[in-house]
């Protein structure tokens, strides 16, 4: 397993932009597909983007689809979360999650590792 570290959230107007980071440790954070979730208050956690391992491949749910744009810098152990556009609808803790087995899961459960999460709030 790998660890994650979450950071970039804050508060946005709508309309504006944001980038997540999320640095994973090891020297084998390439061997990992990784993805973005979120989850708002009283809402279960809910698939946002994923990609593979070397960041060719890349899968968006329909909510930030043609906003968001996830990619990864694997020397520097690090994927982000490109956030454009915002809709107070963003506003969640958004989480990356590390899987070493699979690519483009939306099912939360099936991915490994996770960090502790960083609070993206967008106001109108």
């Amino acid at each position: 397993q790998v660890q994650l570290v979450e950071s970039g959230g804050g508060l946005v107007q709508a309309g504006g932009s944001l980038r997540l980071s999320c640095a994973a440790s090891g020297r084998t954070f390439s061997y990992y597909y990784m993805g973005w979730f979120r989850q708002a208050p009283g809402k279960e956690r809910a698939f946002v983007a994923a990609i593979s391992r070397g960041g060719v491949n890349t899968d968006y749910a329909d909510s930030g689809k043609g906003r968001f744009t996830i990619s990864r810098d694997n020397a520097k152990n690090t994927v982000y979360l490109q956030m454009s556009s915002l809709k107070p609808e963003d506003t969640a803790v958004y989480y990356c999650a590390a899987d070493s087995k699979r690519y483009g899961s939306s099912d939360h459960t099936e991915y490994e590792s996770w960090g502790q999460g960083t609070q993206v709030t967008v106001v109108s």
